[in-house]
C-alpha cells in the first residue's frame, strides 16, 4: 500500500504534502509517495508540532472510519509519553494574545506602527 494512502493523513494531498516536505519518515529514511508500507514498517511523522512513532500492524484495502483506521497502527510508548509532555507543555504556555481585549486602541495601533515600521 503507498505510504500516502495510510490513514492518519486523511486526506491525500495533504498525506503527499507532509512525505515532499520530509515531515515522514519510514525506518529512518525519507520517502516518496509512492512508497509502499508492509506491517512491521516503523513510521515517524511530524505533524504540526507533534511527532509521533508508528509501527504499522495491518493494512486496509480501502478507507474506512477512524477507528478501523486506529487499529491498522500502533504508537510507540516513548511516542506517547513524548505527545503527553507536548501537550502539558503547550496548556502550560502563556498565550501572548489572552491579554488583548478587543480592537486595538489609537495607541495600540501607533505602538504596532513604530514596531513594524522599524
Amino acid at each position: 500500500m503507498p505510504t500516502e494512502k495510510t490513514p492518519l493523513d486523511r486526506m491525500r494531498s495533504l498525506a503527499t504534502q507532509a512525505i515532499d516536505n520530509g515531515r515522514v519518515k519510514l525506518n529512518g529514511e525519507r520517502v516518496k509517495p509512492a512508497r509502499d508500507v508492509k506491517p512491521g514498517d516503523r513510521l515517524d511523522l511530524h505533524l504540526g508540532e507533534i511527532d509521533w512513532t508508528l509501527t504499522v500492524r495491518a493494512l486496509a484495502m480501502q478507507r474506512g472510519p477512524a477507528p478501523v483506521a486506529q487499529a491498522l497502527y500502533q504508537e510507540d510508548p516513548a511516542s506517547q509519553a513524548r505527545r503527553q509532555r507536548q501537550a502539558d507543555d503547550r496548556k502550560l504556555a502563556t498565550n501572548p494574545a489572552a491579554t488583548i481585549k478587543g480592537r486595538p486602541t489609537k495607541r495600540d495601533r501607533r505602538q504596532i506602527h513604530r514596531f513594524t515600521d522599524e
